[in-house]
């Protein structure tokens, strides 16, 4: 080939400047990183309350408290003072013979909280142990995934006001007894009676305005508690206000799982990162499975009608159990692919706790079988905690509806708040399941959301938007960006935000 002269002075110049470029590139040191780095983070962290060695005054007249006190400056690896709580096991009736009991760790409030609120929190499962959500979500310190060390949790919930972390039902963490219960009202009483034994040995709490939250089975826990405790007035010195609950299991597997899961993929494809072929067979699986198309459909503001069931059963049909074909080729790609959270790869950062994942590098023990961890909380020394347990907690199956069929709609209307909330990188109870879930719900003499959830919506502070909120008859729903199934973890600025409005310390979502 001929080049005029021209031609070669442009190809000339345009190499130069190629050359120039590569030269002169980017090159951020790793300081100035890190110092863009921390200045994102004082914006994003501006309106967390950060705890304090000193707590609000809360005096226990009760002798039998004293044997609960845990002294903040004594929990093992936690190198600074966490403030004055309180922890053990307290049986779930006042009978003398009684022999189940669940463990708590309760903390009155920091500083800026509210001595006139309480907010309860259990984990799902079920049968995973609250500590979790304790340790790695909305606790006042906090030893996460791949963190070296404790670390105070400038979004603990107790900037909020008390919160109590109860490990229940019955067989679940360090909580003591055979489990017995066969639905969910079981569940409502045991943890209601637990609270009654509670009141007793803690009775200044008598009175204060009561929060529910728990996250993904919980959200079935929940409501039924709800239900219970307005149910039998009277049998509870609380103040039920209204209830949080995130990424929750609210409806059958098919709604919540399989409907949305085509979906989720071709959202999130570069994370999932499976091939083309394969992909193209997930959408014939889909077509044949009747989920193609069913959010534009029946996902309508406001909805046409009760939304049918794809294959008119609860029960996940033959060769439709989509959900699992995608985890098993996900894992395939990626060994460390996470249900909880999908931006895991492999290899997992180690976990203290020992979940989800981190099979390369879990301690041993684990931080709760640790003994010194077991004397300075007074937890039971013999018995082999796990995060989630190996027991079935309803020895027979739940025997109860979901709650969005049964007690859900009743306990909205008779909250002052409801929020659900829910992470859209969740993969394990897919967010798109949770708008169907609420379409197909009717409460206040209404169905669903009567206007649709606008894009953007949700603005955090010192972020802007992170997701979307919408407001109806006294439910507010909130998807979160980025987060996964435990948004207090994954998304601590927009869970601390939502407590606040949840609690009536904010008056807009």
């Amino acid at each position: 080939m001929v080049f005029s002269f021209r031609s070669f002075v442009t190809a000339l110049a345009a190499t130069t400047l190629f050359v120039s470029d590569s030269v002169q590139g980017r090159q951020l040191k790793k300081k100035e990183i890190h110092a863009k780095q921390v200045e994102a983070a004082r914006r994003f962290q501006s309106s967390a309350a950060v705890r304090r060695e000193a707590a609000k005054t809360l005096n226990f007249s009760s002798p039998a408290a004293q044997k609960f006190f845990v002294d903040g400056k004594s929990i093992p690896d936690v190198d600074f003072d966490v403030g004055p709580s309180w922890s053990g096991l307290l049986p779930i009736s006042g009978d003398k013979n009684e022999t189940r009991e669940l463990f708590f760790w309760f903390f009155p409030p920091g500083p800026q909280g509210s001595t006139d609120d309480l907010i309860f929190w259990t984990n799902g499962g079920p049968g995973c142990s609250s500590l979790e959500g304790f340790l790695q979500e909305n606790g006042p310190f906090s030893w996460s995934t791949g963190t070296a060390h404790p670390v105070p949790n400038q979004f603990s919930w107790t900037n909020l006001s008390s919160v109590l972390w109860v490990e229940q039902p019955v067989g679940t963490g360090f909580s003591q007894g055979k489990p017995n219960i066969k639905n969910e009202d079981d569940l409502a009483a045991q943890l209601v009676g637990f609270l009654q034994q509670f009141l007793l040995v803690f009775p200044e709490l008598k009175g204060k305005k009561l929060y529910l939250t728990g996250e993904s089975y919980a959200g079935t826990y929940v409501p039924y508690i709800a239900n219970y405790i307005y149910e039998h007035p009277g049998a509870l010195d609380l103040n039920l206000q209204g209830m949080w609950i995130s990424d929750p299991s609210l409806s059958f597997d098919v709604v919540q799982e399989q409907i949305p899961a085509v979906n989720f993929v071709h959202k999130y494809e570069n994370v999932f990162s499976f091939n083309q072929s394969f992909m193209a067979e997930l959408d014939k699986l889909n077509d044949k499975c009747n989920y193609t198309g069913y959010m534009d459909k029946f996902v309508t503001f406001p909805p046409k009608g009760p939304l049918p069931l794809p294959n008119g059963s609860t029960r996940t049909p033959k060769g439709c159990d989509l959900w699992d074909t995608i985890f098993n080729a996900a894992l395939i790609v990626n060994p460390a692919f996470n249900i909880y959270r999908i931006f895991d790869t492999f290899p997992v950062l180690w976990d203290v706790l020992g979940f989800p994942g981190s099979f390369e590098n879990e301690q041993t023990p684990l931080y709760f079988n640790r003994t010194e961890v077991k004397k300075a909380i007074h937890a039971p020394l013999d018995v082999d905690w796990k995060e989630c347990s190996d027991i079935d907690v309803f020895p027979h199956g739940d025997g109860s509806l979901p709650p969005a069929f049964s007690v859900l709609p009743s306990v909205i209307e008779k909250n002052n708040r409801t929020v659900i909330v829910h992470g859209l990188a969740d993969f394990i109870l897919i967010a798109e399941g949770t708008r169907i879930v609420i379409q197909n719900m009717t409460w206040h003499g209404q169905q669903g959301f009567q206007t649709p959830i606008a894009n953007d919506s949700f603005l955090v502070d010192g972020v802007g938007a992170l997701g979307t909120t919408h407001t109806e008859r006294g439910l507010t729903y909130y998807e979160v960006e980025l987060s996964g199934h435990m948004v207090p973890q994954y998304s601590p600025v927009a869970a601390f935000q939502i407590m606040q409005y949840l609690m009536g310390f904010r008056d807009k979502p």
